[in-house]
């Protein structure tokens, strides 16, 4: 398909480990760039629901070579496929479901993630955005957040970081973090590394880091 080609290898892997996290029966709120890719990666074993905040309950794959125009799209605009039994509404019962509790798991991207969870994903001051959209209450709402991102931003700096410097979209949010080196999951208040990549060591995955990062005693396999 011609949206692996869109993809770089480091989202490759970061969707893959992802996938690994979904559970059966699931309802999962997906976020705009990233997140929206991983219905590509899910086992053919695991049957979930997708979520899209525009309003829609069932969403698929994304359409490949997909334009703006074609009628169903997910949050961030880009064409998608639905599944047998899906639903489409308003935005009012699109929250009513996020409000409600209704979604076991929602998956983000990130521009910064602090050590203790707090979320910055909507603006950098000085650049032109659309706006938080639904973020904030989709992070704050879901019974698990999931965060999808590079290890590095394009400055070379982790996206991980002691404490945002960018506006926060939900403080204390995030349980799970997934770059394309390693794992890192909320326990004790703060994330902690407890997966690497087979192809990444702990002295690589930790040297970007200026504070220290908690690592877990025994790691999990990595699994993709």
């Amino acid at each position: 398909m011609s949206f692996h080609r869109q993809m770089t290898g480091k989202d490759e892997i970061i969707l893959r480990r992802a996938a690994q996290e979904v559970q059966q029966g699931q309802t999962i709120n997906l976020g705009i760039g990233l997140p929206t890719m991983l219905p590509i990666f899910l086992p053919a074993t695991i049957d979930v629901m997708f979520h899209a905040e525009n309003g829609c309950l069932g969403m698929g794959k994304p359409v490949d070579n997909g334009t703006p125009d074609y009628p169903v799209i997910d949050a961030g605009g880009r064409a998608c496929h639905l599944v047998s039994g899906a639903a489409c509404f308003d935005s009012v019962l699109s929250f009513t479901i996020v409000r409600g509790g209704r979604l076991d798991l929602v998956i983000l991207g990130a521009f910064e993630v602090a050590i203790n969870g707090d979320l910055a994903n909507w603006t950098i001051p000085g650049k032109s955005t659309p706006g938080m959209g639904g973020g904030m209450e989709v992070a704050q709402k879901a019974k698990r957040v999931m965060v999808l991102s590079h290890h590095l931003d394009k400055n070379g700096r982790a996206k991980l970081a002691e404490k945002c410097s960018l506006p926060l979209t939900a403080p204390g949010c995030v349980d799970t973090l997934i770059t394309e080196q390693a794992v890192f999951r909320r326990q004790n208040g703060r994330l902690t590394l407890v997966s690497l990549h087979p192809d990444t060591t702990l002295e690589i995955a930790t040297s970007p880091f200026d504070f220290k990062v908690p690592v877990a005693q025994k790691l999990e396999t990595w699994r993709a």
